[in-house]
């Protein structure tokens, strides 16, 4: 059975584009994969915490020998490192702020970029079976021949950071222009369905 991990970030819940766009990847996937399991994760409900030295102690303390404080600092990462080992396919659904990820994202990418867990002591990653499709919201627009491609930090990071865990079968979908939608020229609907081919192909891929 396959299983399908949706990292979903942005706060604007059902206003936000890049949680529409992901519920429509989610129902290809699905359509794709009938009896497949989904395991939701919204950032912007789970408040993760920063790394801090407890952490980073604990991260590189044998099991057997870390302290109550270590193991306490570690639950999210354990907790995350599992949703993502367990699964075959991961979507990431993400707006960009100021050509980059959103802190929350980024706190979760600390949490599960683990030596020993999802990267091997020689920095190898252990992900390699995976897929990851990424969905990027942006305001500009990023895509190739536009004025602002070279300022997409957002997708290149994701891919590089996904890359050091072994998930080299990435999809990136960029939906720039958003801000059409709160200009009222368009709905977020209509602006949605421009997608829908994309979507459909990174799902069944």
């Amino acid at each position: 059975m396959s299983t399908l991990l949706a990292i979903e970030v942005s706060p604007r819940l059902e206003n936000s584009v890049s949680r529409k766009l992901t519920a429509k990847f989610i129902e290809h996937w699905k359509n794709a994969h009938p009896g497949g399991r989904i395991i939701r994760r919204d950032l912007a409900q789970t408040r993760l915490p920063f790394i801090d030295l407890s952490w980073l102690s604990g991260a590189f303390t044998p099991p057997e020998q870390r302290s109550p404080e270590m193991k306490e600092a570690l639950k999210w990462s354990d907790e995350l490192t599992a949703e993502l080992m367990a699964a075959d396919h991961i979507v990431i659904g993400t707006p960009t702020y100021n050509f980059s990820i959103p802190a929350a994202l980024k706190a979760y990418i600390d949490q599960i970029v683990r030596v020993g867990v999802t990267v091997t002591t020689q920095y190898e990653g252990r992900l390699r079976d995976k897929k990851a499709t990424v969905i990027l919201a942006s305001g500009a627009d990023f895509t190739t021949g536009a004025k602002l491609e070279s300022c997409n930090g957002a997708s290149t990071y994701l891919k590089l950071i996904l890359g050091f865990l072994g998930i080299t079968d990435v999809a990136v979908v960029l939906a720039g222009k958003t801000l059409a939608i709160d200009a009222g020229e368009t709905t977020l609907a209509d602006f949605a369905a421009q997608f829908e081919e994309e979507l459909s192909g990174a799902a069944r891929a």
